[in-house]
């Protein structure tokens, strides 16, 4: 029966080959991919959808344009993708965020903090949203990974709450709001400096005004939520 043995270890190693070079195709492909992603990503931030172009994204991946059609089937699919791939970091990112050590009104500043930081860490999320508003979020809605809600605004109506029991926090402030005007100050300017700055006459991409910029959200967003006294109510 010995020499079963060898006969048996050559029998074992094409099979075990063969989920070898398996393995390394599935990551060779998930590498090209990403390749593909993120070049396409460069090129519809800067060009839009209708300037994009496929062989341009093809190039920058060093890939070809049968491969690109290989695995996201058009060009639209491939904008689709990316647009997927943009939107699930940043909500990745905002479910990292831990607050529950922070009592309400500094969780709420470290909430806008995050929200400038990250607009001033990913202009091409502000691109690729510009763009899409401009197609009226034609090829978002195509998205079934985007459709929900968002976790941040969860994480915000339990801040609210907080506040609200501890007396630090005005009533009745609806999350949902809030988070639209926590991404609102931070968006407009990002995606508006090149022309408020023209318009104004003053440079407001500097590290100066974009420190003042961020305190600035943080002023306005805690102002809003400041109880109201009763006084002021009537």
């Amino acid at each position: 029966m010995a020499f079963l043995v060898p006969l048996m270890a050559r029998a074992a190693r094409p099979a075990a080959h063969r989920g070898r070079a398996a393995a390394v195709a599935v990551r060779d492909a998930a590498a090209t991919r990403e390749r593909i992603l993120r070049a396409a990503e460069a090129e519809f931030s800067a060009k839009g959808l209708a300037g994009a172009r496929v062989d341009v994204i093809a190039r920058a991946s060093g890939s070809n344009k049968r491969m690109i059609y290989y695995y996201f089937a058009s060009k639209e699919q491939l904008y689709v993708s990316v647009l997927e791939q943009a939107y699930a970091d940043l909500r990745r990112r905002e479910r990292d965020i831990v607050l529950g050590h922070l009592e309400p009104k500094a969780a709420i500043r470290a909430l806008v903090q995050f929200k400038f930081d990250y607009f001033d860490r990913h202009p091409v999320l502000i691109s690729l949203l510009n763009a899409e508003n401009v197609h009226r979020a034609r090829y978002l809605r195509r998205s079934r990974r985007l459709r929900g809600h968002v976790p941040l605004v969860k994480t915000i109506a339990g801040v609210l709450k907080a506040g609200v029991a501890g007396g630090s926090m005005r009533s009745g402030v609806d999350p949902l709001q809030l988070y639209m005007s926590i991404s609102a100050l931070s968006y407009f300017y990002f995606s508006n400096r090149a022309t408020l700055s023209a318009a104004f006459g003053r440079k407001l991409d500097t590290p100066a005004e974009r420190r003042a910029r961020r305190q600035h959200a943080v002023d306005v967003i805690l102002g809003y939520l400041r109880p109201v006294s009763r006084s002021a109510a009537r």
